[in-house]
């Protein structure tokens, strides 16, 4: 198998062949390190890299080891605290803190045998869909480096797409999984909320899950299986799988399972001021025409989310989340933070959020919860719901600008690029980006699917049966 291929392979085949002696895991470790050397320099998808300890752990494994993926290199967003390394969060305050500890996530995926190779690129405090952080600079798309691979997760997905690594972590606020995974051409899921603990920070968070990025459907619930599941101390937490997702990622064809699927579709943005983009438009045409040929029913829908001010309570509720890691990082750095720390965007949501009372702050999350209430009532009668992933292509790098003379302006366009994402945190649905198609330009062509309340059961059993009818894993990017 030639080096080149070897990270373009699934980490479930991957594993096995390690499983089996047929690679050993410092040859996969290895051959990660070696494309990491080759294309980080054009992509600048990794904060740090971790050789030498990566290489020490994969000595380690053997053939025997029955740990689902024992040898297989990971990659870990830098938001997330992995022991030994600089834990940054994409901002100055945070530049050179190293974390003590990891994450709850971090812990499961190396107990499962995963070898972490590195940390990922993401925007100052994870705030934009596009990955520029000032600290960092920009992450480049492999499928085209003048445009945006993403983000909140883009480094993650500039890594996986282009072959440096065979699987990323991620987490999605308001879409940072799925948006990336879509402009990379990879599988993005974002799980129920509450399916994966915050641990050790938070006790449960109303906006933010973790999650990885992948090339296949198989690998996705596979690694769900891994990191789902009770921390102690955790506030709430979803309700257990009545069987673990990977089974039920391979129970396809649905309709001749569990017969047709009610399967709502709309491309009606909940935002007015967003404009879809005919290729976007399309692949969800295309997507809805093969959900039909394979046996399900497809309806148009208008759900009920083009209310008044919408945007704005998002935007509060996720701020809150934003200022709360801002105030973090101060407490690290050991002092207040200020508009010299950060980038001028943040420092406008910081100061924003400052000027909110408590109860204010209280009663956009109760508003926000009402408004999912009511769209969650609304797509009750249907099995999951299929939208555009994203409303524009991916966009060209330097477009969301952070120190605009009105940095809050930025903000708000960046809501244009993505609004189907963010509605679903706020639900709190399982949602799903499947790399659908190549457009016309060459990039990456995304659909998302969404799932009913804790449904990442049938959400992936149906996304499989997608990816079986419209395969996607020989596609490669430009640069590798």
């Amino acid at each position: 198998m030639p080096d080149r291929e070897m990270m373009f392979r699934s980490a479930l085949e991957l594993a096995e062949l390690v499983r089996t002696g047929e690679v050993a895991a410092s040859e996969l470790v290895e051959c990660s390190l070696e494309r990491i050397e080759e294309l980080n320099p054009q992509l600048n998808a990794f904060v740090q890299v971790d050789g030498e300890r990566a290489l020490a752990a994969a000595a380690a494994i053997g053939p025997s080891d029955e740990r689902p993926f024992a040898g297989v290199p990971i990659a870990i967003k830098n938001n997330r605290p992995v022991d030994g390394l600089r834990w940054t969060i994409g901002c100055e305050l945070m530049a050179e803190h190293v974390a003590s500890y990891d994450h709850s996530v971090v812990r499961r995926l190396k107990d499962a045998g995963f070898v972490v190779v590195g940390t990922t690129t993401l925007p100052e405090y994870g705030i934009l869909p596009t990955s520029e952080a000032r600290l960092f600079g920009p992450t480049r798309n492999p499928w085209d480096t003048e445009r945006s691979s993403g983000g909140s997760s883009g480094g993650a997905a500039a890594a996986v797409a282009s072959g440096m690594v065979p699987i990323a972590h991620g987490n999605d606020g308001g879409g940072s999984i799925r948006i990336p995974a879509a402009c990379c051409g990879l599988v993005g899921l974002k799980p129920q909320r509450g399916r994966i603990s915050a641990a050790p920070e938070l006790g449960d968070s109303m906006l933010g899950i973790d999650g990885v990025l992948t090339r296949t459907v198989a690998d996705t619930a596979a690694v769900l299986d891994v990191l789902a599941g009770y921390e102690p101390g955790d506030a709430t937490w979803a309700p257990p799988p009545a069987e673990p997702f990977a089974l039920s990622a391979s129970r396809w064809p649905v309709a001749e399972r569990s017969g047709p699927l009610r399967i709502a579709v709309t491309t009606t943005s909940p935002l007015p001021d967003a404009v879809l983009d005919p290729m976007c438009a399309a692949a969800v045409a295309e997507t809805a025409e093969l959900l039909r040929s394979l046996g399900h029913t497809v309806e148009e829908v208008e759900p009920p989310w083009r209310i008044e001010g919408i945007a704005d309570l998002f935007g509060s509720v996720f701020c809150v989340h934003i200022a709360l890691q801002i105030a973090f990082s101060g407490m690290v750095a050991g002092r207040e933070p200020s508009a010299a720390d950060m980038e001028p965007m943040s420092f406008a949501i910081y100061s924003m959020v400052q000027s909110l009372t408590a109860v204010q702050g209280m009663a956009a999350t109760v508003q926000l919860q009402a408004f999912a209430r009511q769209l969650i009532s609304f797509l009750e009668p249907y099995d999951a719901l299929l939208t555009p992933a994203l409303a524009e292509r991916p966009l060209p790098l330097g477009t969301l600008d952070t120190a605009a003379a009105e940095p809050m302006r930025t903000f708000a366009r960046s809501g244009l690029f993505t609004p189907f994402t963010p509605v679903f945190n706020a639900s709190g649905q399982p949602g799903i980006s499947l790399p659908i198609a190549q457009g016309q330009d060459g990039l990456p062509l995304a659909v998302q699917l969404v799932g009913r309340p804790a449904g990442e059961a049938a959400l992936l059993a149906l996304s499989a049966e997608v990816e079986a009818a419209r395969p996607w894993g020989e596609r490669r990017p430009p640069v590798s």
